[in-house]
């Protein structure tokens, strides 16, 4: 198993940048494909990235697409999540979770686990 611990949201200006970390513990962490999760108030918990086991391969959610970059550095046994041009929309919090199987491509809530406790991103207009 694998747990997570995610860090690094906070209040940013609309056009702003943050970067979303999320530690992963145990020596399992590159067995997994990763992605990142948001959940804004009222909404349902939505797909933003993904990443493939080695970090070659990823998809994005189409709203996030050509502003958000996710990378892992399997060494560090971390995921990350760049976001950059931030809009107000971006406002949610933001979960890592690992993908149940090796199956590549899933955007589905229910193909990934062990989820991370969450950090907030509030963007401001």
């Amino acid at each position: 198993q694998v747990q997570l611990v995610d860090s690094g949201g906070g209040l940013v200006q609309a056009g702003g940048s943050l970067r979303l970390s999320c530690a992963a513990s145990g020596r399992t962490f590159s067995s997994y494909h990763m992605g990142w999760f948001r959940q804004a108030p009222g909404k349902e918990r939505e797909f933003v990235a993904a990443i493939n086991r080695i970090g070659d391969m990823t998809y994005y959610a189409d709203s996030v697409k050509g502003r958000v970059t996710i990378s892992r550095d399997n060494a560090k046994n971390t995921l990350y999540l760049q976001m950059n041009t931030l809009k107000p929309e971006d406002t949610a919090v933001y979960y890592c979770a690992r993908q149940l199987d090796l199956r590549w491509g899933s955007r589905r809530l229910a193909d990934f686990g062990s989820w991370g406790q969450g950090t907030q991103v509030t963007v401001s207009s």
